[in-house]
């Protein structure tokens, strides 16, 4: 896993909305949790959404129970600053998701917009998976996105893995049921493009 300190490092020296993965709003990731239908009361984590949007727009959509988890506590705290007083309606969690002891079948949906193509070790990921398959749900919805087989290579100056719809779904295994994937050409606030496959799995009841 990428270490804290780079991620800090990247908050610390320019505004969120200066980095390349950076969206006004999450519309993509918006259409998939708008299609799971979770009731208003459902259980939502964000998982590397420090100063992702996502948060704001499932506010407004009137989401109560929402969890941003980070490494960096600078990205977390651009987000909070950013929602003001409505940051106290929101559960924020610093640490490393494949270390971070997370809540048994806590959450109704996971999400993951590039997190994941940053573990580049099998251990990794396995860590990952395992942190999903304890903390949701079952019968909970779980999206992940990661760079497409034809994304970039590599992401702040750091190396990842690029999936297939296939192939990241292969990765979780059998106790997630792929429901639709979708691919994103999202548009950097430099002017370039990076190609996306989201993946929305169902967890299955055993």
């Amino acid at each position: 896993m990428q270490s804290k300190e780079h991620w800090e490092q990247v908050y610390t020296m320019k505004p969120e909305t200066d980095v390349s993965w950076f969206q006004a709003h999450a519309q993509q990731s918006m259409q998939l949790i708008d299609q799971v239908q979770p009731a208003r009361n459902a259980r939502i984590i964000d998982v590397g959404g420090g100063a992702s949007t996502l948060v704001d727009d499932l506010l407004e959509l009137g989401y109560r129970h929402l969890t941003v988890l980070d490494l960096s506590e600078a990205a977390l705290a651009a987000s909070q600053a950013r929602l003001g007083p409505r940051a106290f309606e929101v559960e924020w969690l610093a640490g490393d998701i494949t270390k971070l002891a997370l809540p048994k079948h806590a959450y109704d949906v996971w999400h993951d917009r590039a997190v994941f193509h940053f573990l580049t070790t099998e251990q990794e990921r396995e860590a990952y998976i395992h942190a999903v398959l304890f903390s949701v749900k079952p019968g909970g919805h779980v999206i992940v996105a990661t760079f497409a087989e034809d994304g970039p290579e590599r992401c702040s100056g750091l190396p990842v893995r690029r999936y297939s719809a296939d192939g990241l779904h292969a990765e979780f295994g059998s106790p997630f049921t792929l429901l639709q994937h979708e691919r994103e050409v999202h548009h950097t606030p430099f002017g370039t493009t990076q190609k996306f496959i989201y993946c929305l799995c169902r967890k299955e009841e055993n």
